[in-house]
């Protein structure tokens, strides 16, 4: 695909936020499956879901694009996943994992974060309003997600010290 206007740009990066988001919702499990601390697998548990939602905004979000909502493999998220699955593979003390498990989560948080706030901004200058009603949205999910994982992290990480 070529890129020669801003709005190419910005087809190009919503196909590959499908793809981070899709990949995402089959990732969330795995990582439910990890975690011990129940606050934890409760906040990932409604981040599913709202990633559910999310996918479903992203495709709307194409419709002022004209274009077909087709994803484009995400390779970010992709690494992110697989960095994430490697560590969740290594033996670890309950609190010591489920710390590890919000960092991995937060990676993909800033990342979800970065690729909205990109978007919001091309589909405010594009005219496309309802994209970024749509976005605006996804984002704010993510960062109350990121801020939740960081309350969390609070109390996992003194009990995770305590190990050993």
């Amino acid at each position: 695909m070529s890129m020669k206007t801003l709005a190419d740009a910005f087809y190009d990066e919503l196909r590959d936020v499908l793809s981070a988001e899709k990949q995402l919702v089959k990732a969330l499990p795995k990582m439910i499956k990890k975690a011990s601390c129940e606050k934890l697998v409760a906040a990932i548990e409604s981040h599913l879901a709202e990633t559910e939602a999310q996918v479903e905004r992203v495709e709307k979000a194409f419709e002022e694009t004209g274009k077909a909502a087709r994803a484009k493999t995400c390779e970010a998220m992709k690494g992110l996943i697989s960095e994430a699955e490697e560590m969740l593979k290594e033996e670890a003390e309950p609190a010591v994992k489920d710390a590890v498990i919000i960092a991995c989560a937060q990676k993909v948080e800033h990342y979800e974060i970065a690729t909205y706030g990109t978007l919001c901004t091309w589909a405010e200058a594009l005219g496309y309003d309802n994209a970024l009603k749509l976005l605006k949205q996804n984002i704010d999910e993510e960062e109350t997600a990121d801020k939740k994982l960081s309350e969390i992290a609070k109390a996992i990480n003194k009990d995770a010290l305590s190990v050993g």
